[in-house]
C-alpha cells in the first residue's frame, strides 16, 4: 500500500506540473485522443481603448481590437485591398459621382436584428453630422446625399469624383452600427463582426466572444478572446511564458529568449515612427530649425538602439509597404550631420541652440527608448530637450487633441489608402494634422489627387507630396519598424494586415 501510495502521489505531482507548464493551451474542450483544443485566447494590448464607439475612436490600439467587432460596407484585406462585407456588390456611375451598393442577405447585428438600409443610412448620417451639424468624421464631407431607394440598395452621391472613396468604407472609418443602440454605443457597442463585445474593464481587459450568427461560414473558431492591457514589456513576456497570455508583441532584443518555446512572427507594420514638432510654435515654425533637427537626428542609431535593427529607414510619411506609391530615395535626404545642423540653427537665430520639451506616451517602451537616444543626439547641436512622459489618454487629449506640445514621438499607423495616410498633413484637416503642417502646394496636390482618375498620374502626385513633406521637414521621419509577436506554439491562423488589426477570426489550434 505504501508503495502504491508513493506511485500515486508521484503521478499526481507530475500531472499538476504538466498542467501548470501548459498554461493557456489547456483552455478549451477535449479533441481527438483526449487532447485539449484551444477555444479561448488571451492577447496583450499596450493600453486601453479611447472609445468603444467606432465613430468616435481615434486610437489605433482601439481598432486593433474592435475591428473584430465592427464591419463596414467593405472589410480590409491582408493584401491592402478591400473586399465586400455588408455590401455584397457595388457599381459606380460613369462620372464617378454615384455609388450604388447592394446589401448582403442575412447579415445580423450582434443583438440579432437584421442589418437594414436604414441602419446604413443612419451610420453615415451620424458620421456626417446630418441633421446635427456636428460631424464625427471629416472623411465624408464630399458626400452630398445618402439615399435608400429600396430595402436592399444604398445610393451615395458625391459632390465631386473621389478616386479614394471606396477605401473609406471599412469599419475603421465607417462602421455600420444599429440606430437602435445609439445611446449605448460607447458602453455596449454592437456591430456585425465575427466577435461580439462582452465587457470592458478599464486598465484590465476587454473581452469579446464568438458571433455564432456571423455571415461568413466556418469562422471564427474561438469562443472567446480576452485583450489584456499591459504596458510593460517584461510583464507581458512573463505572462506569455507563464501561460497567462497566448500572444504578445515582444521587444526585438528578447527574440532569442522567446523563440525557443514560442512561435515568432515578424510583421511589417506599414507605420511611420517619427519625431514630430508643432509647426505652428516657435522655433519649429522656422524651416531651418526643422531641417537642423533632421540633420541632428541619426536614424540608424535609433533603429539599432530602439528597434534592434528590425526597422526600415524612412524619409517621409509613407512606408515601402505601400509599393508603387512609395517615393524611394528620401530616407537619406538629411544624413546625420552635426555641423550642418549647427549652421542652420545659427542662421535661424539660435547659435546656442534652445530648450524644448519632448512629450511621449507611457503606453509603449519604444517611445522612451527612442526618445532617450534622440535627446542625446540633439544635445550635440545645442538643443536641450526635456522628456515628459504622460499616460496614453493624456497624450491623446493634450497632444493629439489640443495640439498642446512642442515635440513628440509617435508612430502613425498605416492605412489601406495612400490619401488617408498623407492627408494627415493637409492644413484644413484639423482632426488629424498633428504637426500643424501648412503648405499650399501640398494642400493643392492632395485636393487634386482625389479627382485624378489616371493611376500613373495619381502615383506621381503622391510621390510629389512625399517630397514636399521631406523638403519642408514637416517632421523627422525615422522608420517603419517591425512588430515581433510571440505566440502560443499550439495556435495558428495569424493574419498580417497593412493596418493596425489583430484579426482573431482565423485563429485556431495548430493542426
Amino acid at each position: 500500500m505504501r508503495k502504491r501510495w508513493i506511485i500515486f502521489a508521484s503521478l499526481l505531482i507530475m500531472s499538476l506540473l504538466v498542467s501548470a507548464c501548459s498554461g493557456s493551451s489547456q483552455k478549451g474542450e477535449k479533441g481527438e485522443e483526449g487532447k485539449s483544443e484551444i477555444k479561448e485566447m488571451s492577447v496583450r494590448i499596450n493600453s486601453d481603448p479611447d472609445f468603444l464607439d467606432p465613430h468616435k475612436a481615434e486610437a489605433s490600439l482601439t481598432f486593433r481590437m474592435m475591428l473584430n467587432v465592427f464591419e463596414g460596407l467593405f472589410n480590409p484585406s491582408p493584401d491592402g485591398s478591400v473586399e465586400p462585407a455588408i455590401a455584397e456588390k457595388y457599381q459606380v456611375s460613369d462620372d464617378g459621382l454615384v455609388y450604388t451598393f447592394t446589401l448582403r442577405d442575412e447579415v445580423k447585428f450582434h443583438n440579432g436584428d437584421p442589418v437594414t438600409v436604414k441602419d446604413v443610412k443612419y451610420s453615415f448620417d451620424r458620421l456626417m453630422g446630418t441633421g446635427t451639424g456636428q460631424p464625427l468624421s471629416s472623411d465624408f464631407v464630399n458626400v452630398e446625399a445618402v439615399e435608400t431607394p429600396d430595402d436592399k440598395t444604398v445610393v451615395m452621391k458625391l459632390k465631386k469624383p473621389d478616386s479614394t472613396f471606396i477605401y473609406r468604407l471599412t469599419a475603421e472609418q465607417a462602421a455600420i452600427i444599429p440606430e437602435s443602440n445609439d445611446a449605448n454605443q460607447n458602453t455596449k457597442p454592437i456591430g456585425t463582426g465575427s466577435f461580439k463585445f462582452v465587457e470592458y474593464n478599464p486598465e484590465n481587459n476587454l473581452i469579446i466572444e464568438k458571433n455564432k450568427d456571423y455571415w461568413k461560414k466556418d469562422v471564427p473558431y474561438l469562443d472567446k478572446v480576452t485583450f489584456v492591457f499591459q504596458s510593460d514589456n517584461q510583464s507581458a513576456l512573463l505572462s506569455l511564458q507563464g501561460g497567462q497570455l497566448d500572444l504578445t508583441d515582444i521587444p526585438a532584443h528578447q527574440k532569442a529568449e522567446v523563440e525557443k518555446n514560442f512561435t515568432i512572427i515578424e510583421q511589417e507594420n506599414n507605420s511611420v515612427f517619427l519625431l514630430g514638432f508643432n509647426n505652428e510654435k516657435k522655433p519649429f515654425s522656422d524651416l531651418k530649425v526643422r531641417q537642423a533637427i533632421n540633420y541632428a537626428i541619426n536614424k540608424d542609431e535609433i533603429i539599432e538602439g530602439a528597434f534592434s535593427g528590425y526597422a526600415t529607414k524612412l524619409g517621409s510619411n509613407l512606408s515601402p509597404i505601400m509599393g508603387k506609391y512609395y517615393k524611394k530615395g528620401l530616407e537619406d535626404y538629411y544624413p546625420a550631420n552635426v555641423e550642418k545642423a549647427k549652421q542652420l540653427l545659427a542662421e535661424a537665430g539660435y547659435p546656442d541652440g534652445f530648450k524644448t520639451t519632448l512629450t511621449i506616451s507611457s503606453h509603449a517602451e519604444l517611445y522612451s527608448d527612442a526618445a532617450q537616444i534622440a535627446v542625446e543626439q540633439l544635445k550635440k547641436v545645442g538643443i536641450t530637450a526635456e522628456i515628459k512622459v504622460v499616460e496614453w489618454a493624456k497624450w491623446l487629449e493634450d497632444v493629439y487633441g489640443k495640439r498642446d506640445y512642442e515635440m513628440t514621438m509617435i508612430d502613425f499607423t498605416g492605412k489601406l489608402d495612400p490619401y488617408k495616410i498623407l492627408s494627415r498633413y493637409v492644413s484644413t484637416n484639423k482632426s488629424s494634422n498633428l504637426m500643424n503642417f501648412n503648405n499650399a502646394e501640398f494642400d493643392k496636390l492632395m485636393a487634386d489627387v482625389v479627382l485624378e482618375t489616371d493611376e500613373a498620374k495619381q502615383i506621381a502626385m503622391y510621390q510629389q507630396a512625399q517630397e514636399i513633406l521631406t523638403k519642408q521637414a514637416a517632421a523627422v521621419f525615422i522608420a517603419d519598424y517591425k512588430t515581433l509577436w510571440g505566440m502560443n506554439p499550439k495556435v495558428e491562423g495569424f493574419k498580417s494586415y497593412p493596418i493596425f488589426y489583430m484579426d482573431m477570426a482565423h485563429m485556431k489550434p495548430k493542426q
